[in-house]
């Protein structure tokens, strides 16, 4: 089976994960910290805003059961890509709204995706969403994976 990897940070990440985790076709999620400059990074040092990382959840997924596209409609749906460095209480680069493309295909569908947004109006205001390359993607701590499974259910802005 041949797989794909997506990436994307939409504020708290544990709410992120919960929206995709339960996708058909969606194989694994993990949450992490990707973007920024310091090597293998904790919560801790992320929470600052210093390390330039965000928050993200890396999905890996069956293309033949669900394309790319289909995982930026979810994206947009989850959050408010309006909100620059922020999203709900969460507020700091570490929250920001952002599309990592691991290939310039998912690059190419990522910007289209965006413009569609943009022009249809939804929101007043512009969309902050970033579009950058995929860097590292360092896993988070164990307790921050499948955070509501594991604590039956929560609240995050998602």
């Amino acid at each position: 089976m041949v797989t794909e990897k997506a990436t994307f940070g939409a504020g708290c990440f544990w709410g992120v994960e919960e929206a995709f985790r339960t996708i058909k076709g969606v194989l694994s999620t993990q949450v992490g910290y990707t973007g920024g400059s310091l090597q293998n990074p904790t919560y801790e040092q992320v929470s600052t805003g210093t390390t330039g990382h965000a928050e993200a959840v890396q999905v890996v997924f069956d293309p033949d059961q669900i394309g790319y596209q289909e995982l930026l409609d979810v994206f947009w749906k989850i959050h408010d890509p309006t909100q620059l460095n922020r999203q709900g209480p969460d507020i700091g680069t570490n929250y920001r709204s952002v599309i990592f493309y691991h290939t310039p295909q998912q690059k190419k569908e990522a910007e289209a995706s965006k413009q569609r947004l943009a022009e249809s109006r939804r929101y007043r205001k512009p969309i902050a969403t970033e579009i950058i390359p995929a860097t590292t993607f360092w896993r988070a701590e164990e307790y921050h994976q499948r955070y509501f499974e594991k604590r039956g259910g929560g609240r995050c802005h998602v």
